[in-house]
């Protein structure tokens, strides 16, 4: 299933610890249409703006998945708000950056385990709830802690 232009429920919803441990990872219809808002407010502007494939590493993770990864229990993730991505070859702290910067609506948006001068580590966690309620949030999270920015 489409969810956009460059986004499928496959890639959205594909999990390794699902698929290791047998467990379903099948979003609701509610969790569906909050995947295609978030792929459509967020994740296609990213896409269009670096004309690159954008790689997302977690989407969408039904509770016991979460659980068994370690997530918070109150994870975007589960709700099919979030998503953490990557660009091959584009560092994620410009991927960060121009999130931030763009004219694109955020709820939370996470620098993962960025190291600087390392290009290709981390990863980028963005989340979307709605135009009115998004917080735009900025974090960056290592091995010491959570920052605010």
């Amino acid at each position: 299933m489409r969810l956009s232009p460059h986004f499928t429920l496959g890639e959205m919803t594909k999990s390794q610890a699902a698929l290791r441990l047998g467990l379903a990872n099948d979003p609701s219809a509610e969790q569906i249409e909050s995947l295609i808002i978030l792929c459509t407010e967020v994740l296609e502007p990213v896409r269009a703006e670096f004309e690159l494939p954008v790689i997302v590493n977690s989407g969408y993770r039904a509770e016991a998945v979460n659980r068994v990864i370690g997530g918070k229990g109150t994870s975007q993730h589960c709700r099919g708000e979030a998503a953490d991505i990557e660009i091959p070859g584009v560092d994620n702290l410009i991927i960060y950056q121009w999130i931030h910067d763009a004219d694109t609506s955020f709820d939370q948006l996470i620098l993962e385990y960025y190291i600087e001068n390392e290009p290709g580590s981390g990863w980028v966690h963005v989340s979307y709830v709605s135009r009115e309620t998004n917080r735009r949030e900025r974090l960056r999270l290592n091995k010491s802690g959570i920052r605010r920015e």
